[in-house]
């Protein structure tokens, strides 16, 4: 929907009809029209865009940050870097995204782009602990202990070996996180601190549609529906990635 959205849509999401406003479901308007009359399906399909791209851009900017920092704590384990990653961590943990995106906001304004550093700040640590946590235990291998007889150092190593060997498990917590990451954007989006008009993005739809649930129930369900899908074809694909990369839960199934 999202990459459709990028070439066509049946209507333009800035278009607004006062004479059609709030129509239910049908033929012209497959997913009716809001309380502004622009076309719900066509604002569904931008929106799918915007929610996509703050947590693809946010993961991203997790996975490039935290992976790092996981190797190199496990690289240094028991030793003070290892401690001030960690301690870290733990301090940027104690803020929930949506506290990070407010003091975000109180500086630069509401938009996507704080958005999108408020998620990618909260993914650091969620990607630094499962690195450090995967990469200790392959540190312990006895083809690193070869590597280091070698001569190779912890930075080669970890590039070479540890890396290598864990990149299924940051697959798969990078598909749970997309899809966390959709929830959080329309949640941002929802109190006013993600997309701002004209742009459209679910969590402001539903935003608008709170107080005309009663009216115009589609309106509400409509964007709804849209994250619940996501956020469970995510969900889903990430179990199923776990079950391809995992070869004792192949075994299992089998």
């Amino acid at each position: 929907m999202a990459l459709v959205s990028l070439v066509w849509t049946p209507f333009d999401v800035t278009q607004i009809s006062v004479g059609a406003r709030l129509q239910p479901p049908g033929g012209e308007h497959w997913l009716g029209t809001d309380h502004f009359g622009r076309d719900m399906f066509s604002m569904i399909l931008v929106g799918a865009r915007t929610s996509i791209a703050v947590a693809l851009v946010a993961v991203g900017l997790g996975m490039a940050v935290g992976v790092p920092l996981g190797l190199v704590a496990a690289a240094q384990s028991g030793r003070w870097i290892d401690d001030v990653v960690m301690r870290g961590n733990d301090l940027v943990f104690a803020f929930p995204a949506l506290i990070i995106a407010i003091l975000i906001t109180a500086v630069f304004g509401p938009g996507v782009i704080n958005a999108i550093i408020a998620i990618g700040i909260f993914n650091i640590p969620v990607f630094a602990r499962l690195t450090r946590g995967a990469a200790l235990s392959v540190w312990q291998r006895e083809f690193i202990m070869a590597a280091r007889l070698a001569g190779k150092g912890g930075a080669l190593i970890s590039l070479e070996h540890i890396l290598p060997n864990i990149a299924n498990m940051l697959i798969v917590q990078a598909t749970i996180q997309f899809s966390l990451g959709i929830l959080a954007e329309a949640g941002l989006a929802y109190v006013g601190l993600g997309a701002q008009p004209p742009l459209p993005s679910w969590g402001r739809m539903l935003a608008e549609a709170q107080t005309m649930i009663a009216l115009a129930p589609h309106v509400a369900l409509v964007p709804g529906l849209a994250i619940v899908f996501s956020v469970l074809g995510l969900n889903l694909l990430g179990d199923g990635l776990r079950d391809l990369f995992d070869p004792r839960l192949r075994v299992r199934a089998a």
